[in-house]
């Protein structure tokens, strides 16, 4: 046995778990890559509450909106590998660098951290449309002059919608693109036939009977409206467009900082008072480690950067 090589592997292996051992010894902060009182800040707060608690250490949430969540993405990734600078940001960050013209990153600039949670997007109709389900939905938008709402260019749920209606129905139906509540807004009030939206703004709508529910897309129903089929059910199977929430870091941080972070982060994702909070947003819970994180959003960045590209949806 090589004893100094010994030696040298057992002082490393004790300097790694030392440094595991005292992270954090000062405040971290969450910058929000959108503004206050989205989904995306409703969930870095609860986790920065509860993770205040879990590290004995402050977490702080500073909200960096702009450009689709681009100007918080290239402060993150230009901080300090440490661990102390997180990014909390939802699936516009694997669709961004397709879509825009020069977002600043790429996805490989920054280090996956953990989910938080993901939730389905609804498509959905104003009560006069004479739908029922997503067959009889079809067959009118197959007769032409139909449009739908969605949360804006280059969200899922306009891509989810585009890769429904044009790869999989062969329907040709006008996009209308609205901030998310004014797209649900626009629906009940008629101005809009149809709507895909993320389902915070709609699950109320839907309960009162101001919009009819077509389908989710989520491989699973959602717990929110339970009676509503997934588009996969309705003879697509696999379908899948999500809006999901995640965490991120400096590419570069070391990895038992990385881990530690996930750790945390997937031990209070079990805390009844966010589960709550979450569900309050349609938002399921989901925790992933590292690997199984990294390679889910480069998955989402290949699939929505193919929509990006077929569509020619681009933001200069």
């Amino acid at each position: 046995m090589n004893l100094p090589k010994i030696l040298v592997a057992g002082a490393l292996a004790a300097f790694a778990l030392a440094s595991q051992a005292a992270f954090p010894d000062k405040p971290i902060r969450i910058v929000v890559a959108f503004a206050p009182g989205s989904s995306t800040d409703v969930v870095a707060r609860s986790l920065a509450q509860n993770l205040t608690v879990a590290f004995g250490q402050p977490v702080v949430v500073d909200n960096r909106p702009g450009a689709g969540g681009n100007i918080a993405t290239v402060q993150v990734a230009k901080a300090a590998p440490d661990g102390y600078t997180l990014l909390v940001h939802s699936v516009a960050y694997a669709i961004n660098p397709s879509m825009f013209g020069s977002a600043g990153y790429q996805v490989g600039d920054l280090a996956a951290v953990a989910m938080a949670g993901v939730a389905p997007n609804m498509l959905y109709v104003h009560p006069d449309v004479k739908a029922g389900n997503l067959k009889e939905l079809t067959a009118l938008m197959k007769k032409g002059g139909m449009s739908y709402a969605s949360s804006g260019n280059g969200t899922t749920t306009q891509l989810g919608a585009e890769l429904l209606f044009r790869n999989l129905l062969q329907v040709d139906v006008t996009h209308v693109p609205f901030q998310p509540a004014a797209a649900a807004n626009a629906v009940v009030s008629g101005q809009v036939p149809i709507g895909s939206t993320s389902m915070p703004p709609v699950v109320q709508l839907a309960r009162a009977g101001k919009v009819r529910p077509i389908a989710v897309t989520s491989l699973k129903r959602s717990p929110a409206l339970p009676e509503v089929p997934t588009v996969a059910e309705l003879g697509h199977p696999g379908f899948e467009a999500n809006t999901w929430i995640a965490l991120f870091a400096p590419a570069g941080t070391p990895t038992e900082v990385l881990d530690r972070l996930n750790t945390e982060i997937n031990k209070v994702l079990l805390y009844k008072t966010l589960t709550e909070n979450f569900a309050a947003l349609s938002l399921d819970v989901v925790r992933m480690d590292r690997p199984q994180l990294t390679s889910y959003v480069a998955a989402e960045a290949a699939k929505w950067g193919g929509v990006v590209r077929r569509i020619g949806v681009k933001v200069d």
